[in-house]
């Protein structure tokens, strides 16, 4: 301890001689002198007192040691030179005894070696210690157990523990030592029936885990959101008994809480300025809750996307928890999640990453998953009201027709037969097109009306922005424009077609999907298509289904923007008069509803540019074609006849036998117009008269009387209101069963079947059973024959 200074604060010797206090001054400047001199001596002699504690820390060497000898006595007297009020006697004492302390016998040797000699000595140490062998446990002499070693200034020291035996073991130990591996018995082995009961119970606690988490984020979503992560987690379930069922639990049930969790708009990511501001509670809860959903969304996405991939790459190890079998199924639930995810979220975020992995798997060469994508496509586009969707999914199929060099499936353009698309923008002339109504800007207000005037026009334009943003709903104009784009891509793609694979599978999904959309191509396209379906008919390469929609697709283009242009399609009348007697009742009877359809929009809706030769070759041709065709073909036909009975009244001609034209019907030419079939009559419909199936009797029996509006002749309501297609699709005998079934009494069928001679009467029953008892003996083979084939039926 040094001597204490003194803390008053002392003016300064220069102010002092100002003050002309010479003396006092004086005093002053030797006062500091001795202090600055005090605190010089202080620090030196603090300086000698640490060095004096390192030497003493320190090992000293032989040479140190014998000069320490040699001086103890100068050291004496320098300690005691000592100031006394520097030091206090109990640091004197502790410093004396380190300093006896530190002798020769307790220093250490390896102190005064080189620092280099010193590393390599290390060095040998650790080298040493890792080539030590390690002990087996197998030996049965080990009783020595090693643990970590310490590492200090002498280097590393190996540190051991002797093994605690105890007297159980001693006596263990005097008999025959047996290795560790040997002493593990393996696991019990289980039969079938323990491990099928081992599986049913694991998969049943996994399944009231996956309930449990669902039911908790269901119940309140925004709290536990964190919890989808830990259902995710599941769909890499590692236990090879439960992993495939599980991870399709899993996939389900995250499927499920999508749908019902999922907003009704599209979660945008916020951006910077949005973040950095402050909002309420409930609006940053609502801020996570959504971000937290789209984030699981993207995950559980791209582990449907990776279990899709790693079916198709074949990246499936034999090892692995998973057999490849097994993923097939893991990869159809897959694809029927992605489904059902693009039907029902088509305004979710990812929706149009959905449909660039459902499309390819339209043309899957396995069966069940292609299926399953089409009817998904099919359905997403009867169900797309605003168009958005269909738009791109019709983008990326046409992208993946173009890509494949048109060698895909049918299937794959059938999908474009469901879109909801009606209408289109139509190109106008520019005095045609009406300006849109748009508000009046303050400069024409201030023109054009009076301050009052001004005032009421700001609460009436008000008034009516509010409306439009109340609707919420989509602009017919924005709707029009984007049905208007798809179906450039519809035909883009079915033109391709038609000029470069003429010959491919997919011309009949063409020519129908023409048909169906002809009413809306644009006129600029109307020359060159006829000539192309002309020659493609002409060419006889198509098939009748292919041919009549060639016919189809020209009369829609002419029923609708083409009925401007003043053209005779004799040529494809002439086409259709032919293709009428190849259909029969062995063919899957597909064709006549198209065949309905062609006659409606040739016939009934051109009634003007049809002549009266034409009509009646058709009705005769029609009444020909019900005779040899399917029941409810023949009602469908016989329908289409009564329509134009109507439509042309002149027609009756054909139910008059007294009556008598110019020439001869000629049934085997082919122009309708030159068959001269007004010199024939409907002989078809006394035949249909008896025909089994009541409706076609009913039919036949109203035509045969002129088709009447009213009286005893007329038809009932339910079937006058109809249209063809409609009565042929009502009829349909697809389940093989009557339709409709018949319905006869017991006491009445017996004389209805006499009265049709389908059933003998009694007394010549009777004689035929006593006829074949007389020629028993005759013949007797020939009669138990005839009795066990007929006789029972009779």
């Amino acid at each position: 301890m040094g001597p204490r200074r003194n803390t008053k604060r002392v003016p300064s010797f220069r102010k002092l001689l100002k003050t002309s206090n010479i003396k006092l001054a004086n005093k002053l400047k030797n006062k500091q002198l001795k202090q600055q001199s005090t605190a010089r001596k202080y620090k030196k002699e603090q300086r000698r007192l640490r060095q004096s504690l390192k030497d003493a820390t320190r090992a000293p060497t032989p040479l140190e040691h014998y000069k320490k000898k040699t001086t103890e006595d100068d050291e004496e007297d320098e300690v005691e030179a000592l100031p006394l009020d520097m030091m206090d006697e109990d640091d004197l004492e502790l410093m004396k005894e380190m300093a006896r302390k530190a002798s020769f016998l307790t220093r250490d040797l390896s102190s005064s070696e080189p620092v280099h000699a010193k590393k390599r000595k290390h060095e040998n140490v650790i080298e040493t210690y890792e080539k030590m062998p390690r002990r087996m446990q197998s030996e049965p002499e080990k009783e020595i157990i090693h643990l970590l070693p310490i590492k200090d200034e002498r280097g590393i020291i190996p540190q051991m523990i002797e093994k605690l035996v105890r007297k159980d073991e001693e006596e263990e130990d005097e008999e025959p030592s047996v290795p560790q591996e040997a002493a593990q018995e393996p696991p019990p082995l289980l039969t079938t029936e323990e491990l099928l009961h081992h599986r049913a119970q694991l998969l049943q606690e996994r399944k009231i885990h996956i309930a449990a988490l669902c039911s908790a984020i269901l119940s309140d979503p925004e709290n536990n959101i964190k919890k989808l992560k830990e259902l995710r987690s599941m769909l890499v379930e590692q236990d090879p008994s439960v992993a495939v069922t599980v991870r399709k639990l899993v996939m389900v049930s995250l499927m499920e809480i999508f749908k019902d969790l999922s907003p009704s708009y599209r979660i945008r990511p916020l951006t910077e300025a949005e973040k950095a501001t402050k909002v309420k509670k409930e609006v940053q809860q609502l801020r996570e809750f959504e971000e937290g959903l789209v984030c699981q969304y993207k995950f559980y996405l791209e582990n449907l996307e990776q279990t899709l991939k790693d079916w198709k790459q074949m990246k499936i190890k034999k090892s692995g928890v998973v057999s490849l079998n097994a993923y097939r199924g893991l990869a159809e639930i897959a694809v029927r999640c992605l489904c059902e995810l693009m039907v029902t979220l088509p305004h979710f975020n990812f929706h149009n990453n959905i449909i660039v992995l459902i499309v390819p798997l339209l043309n899957d060469p396995y069966k069940k998953i292609s299926e399953m994508c089409c009817d998904s496509m099919k359905k997403l586009f009867k169900e797309d009201k605003l168009g958005q969707a269909s738009f791109m999914a019709v983008k990326v199929i046409s992208g993946l027709v173009k890509s494949r060099n048109y060698e895909v499936r049918p299937e794959v353009l059938k999908t474009f037969l469901f879109l909801r698309i009606k209408e289109v923008e139509v190109k106008r002339d520019a005095e045609d097109i009406t300006p849109k109504k748009r508000f009046m800007t303050y400069k024409e207000k201030k023109k054009n009306l009076s301050r009052k005037q001004r005032k009421w026009k700001k609460v009436e334009e008000k008034l009516e922005r509010e409306l439009l943003e109340a609707e919420a709903t989509e602009s017919k104009e924005k709707k029009l424009k984007v049905h208007t784009e798809t179906l450039d891509i519809v035909f883009l793609t079915y033109f391709r077609i038609i000029k470069r694979a003429q010959k491919s599978v997919l011309l009949p999904v063409v020519l129908e999907g023409l048909a169906k959309f002809a009413h809306v191509i644009n006129v600029e396209f109307f020359d060159d298509l006829l000539i192309v379906l002309n020659n493609l008919i002409e060419s006889g390469d198509l098939s009748c289904k292919e041919s009549l929609h060639c016919i189809q697709t020209v009369f829609n283009i002419l029923s609708g923007q083409g009925d401007v242009l003043n053209i005779d399609p004799l040529k494809f009348y002439i086409h259709l008069y032919k293709t009428l007697l190849k259909l029969h009742a062995g063919a899957s009877n597909d064709e006549v509803r198209i065949v309905l359809e062609c006659l409606d929009v040739m016939l009934a809706k051109r009634r003007k540019q049809v002549s009266l030769q034409r009509a009646l070759s058709f009705i005769k041709r029609l009444s020909t074609l019900a005779l040899h065709v399917l029941p409810n073909a023949s009602v469908g036909i016989l329908a289409s006849n009564r329509v134009l009975m109507h439509t042309f009244p002149k027609s009756d001609i054909l139910l008059d036998n007294e009556s008598q034209g110019s020439g001869l019907y000629l049934p085997e030419l082919d122009n309708p117009e030159y068959c001269k079939s007004e010199n024939t009559a409907l002989w078809e419909l006394h035949s249909l008269l008896r025909h089994y199936h009541p409706v076609v009797r009913t039919f036949a029996g109203h035509l045969s009387l002129g088709a009447p509006a009213e009286g005893s002749g007329a038809l009932k309501q339910d079937l006058c209101r109809r249209l063809p297609v409609e009565l042929f699709e009502d009829y349909n005998m697809k389940g093989m069963t009557f339709n409709p079934p018949l319905e006869l009494s017991t006491s009445s069928k017996k004389d209805k079947l006499i009265q049709n001679g389908l059933l003998l009467p009694e007394d010549l029953q009777k004689l035929a059973e006593e006829h074949l008892n007389t020629t028993v003996s005759l013949n007797p083979d020939f009669t138990s024959y005839f009795k066990t084939k007929c006789g029972n039926s009779s």
